[in-house]
């Protein structure tokens, strides 16, 4: 196995100029990574260059992360109105067949996706991103409460967690701290450069808040497995106080054929710290699907 090189670019949607990352052969079979909450397109920095030897992957960042910018004048910062900017960013690109790697918040944009036009979906990979209510874990627990009453002082709760240290427990999480230990300061440095400038924090505030419209999503998203049944890679870090182990196997009732792969020790941001266990699971997943 070689890696590929990748390209940084930027393409206008919907008047943002979005920066995304992009490897692999421009006729390859494409891979379309939507990112999570709080990171960007970084997160996918080390998979892309290992598969772009054979598939064209594809990473954007979404306004108000990474390096796309764009004032709440412009963006709604919404689950709906991400959710829009996909599709465009899809379109733009003139991307018509894809593969969709599906984590936190970008399992919702990405599944939305796949449920507008089920007949450009090649496959998902589905890595701690959940749509089943019932096996969400405790660290939604703040959320719900102020999902179910968005008071000011709710919302100023969980404001204080739109910080530096706060990305920082994000991305840290509940994994072992031999396993803790291999993921880079990175992440939560960059990503609170990137967003801590005003409004950033409150745009994101706004976000924070509106996910739980996304739980009346989800129905929908179930529905749409069960009668599309698209194959379907699970890989999954169980030490998640957001989707532990349960979430992963939630999958299995609408996708009964759904490959699952627990991996031992790893937690929400699985591509730091599994990135050698999960890389020949996507290699030998995507071969069959393209060989279909």
């Amino acid at each position: 196995m070689s890696f590929a090189p990748v390209t940084y670019r930027a393409v206008e949607v919907d008047g943002i100029r979005t920066f995304y990352r992009e490897t692999g052969p421009p006729g390859a079979p494409v891979v379309l990574l939507p990112h999570g909450y709080p990171s960007s397109s970084f997160q996918f920095r080390n998979l892309m260059p290992a598969l772009g030897d054979r598939w064209r992957l594809i990473a954007p960042d979404l306004p108000g992360f990474g390096y796309t910018r764009a004032d709440a004048g412009r963006f709604a910062y919404t689950f709906d109105a991400y959710a829009d900017f996909l599709r465009h960013f899809v379109d733009v690109l003139g991307l018509t067949r894809y593969v969709i790697y599906l984590q936190d918040y970008g399992s919702q944009f990405g599944l939305r996706l796949a449920m507008g036009a089920p007949e450009r979906v090649a496959a998902l990979v589905i890595q701690n991103g959940d749509i089943y209510e019932d096996q969400h874990g405790p660290k939604y627990a703040p959320l719900k409460e102020m999902w179910a009453d968005p008071n000011p002082q709710a919302l100023a709760a969980v404001a204080e967690n739109v910080s530096e240290d706060g990305f920082r427990d994000e991305f840290l999480g509940e994994v072992p701290d031999e396993i803790a230990e291999r993921i880079s300061p990175d992440l939560w440095t960059l990503s609170w450069a990137q967003v801590g400038r005003p409004p950033g924090p409150e745009n994101l505030v706004r976000l924070l808040a509106d996910q739980r419209t996304t739980v009346e999503w989800f129905p929908r998203q179930q529905a749409y497995l069960r009668e599309h049944r698209p194959p379907t890679l699970i890989v999954w870090g169980p030490h998640d106080g957001y989707m532990p182990e349960g979430a992963a196997r939630a999958y299995l009732r609408d996708l009964p054929d759904a490959e699952l792969h627990l991996l031992d020790g790893g937690g929400h941001w699985l591509l730091e710290t599994h990135l050698h266990e999960v890389v020949p699971l996507l290699r030998n997943f995507l071969d069959r699907v393209h060989h279909r």
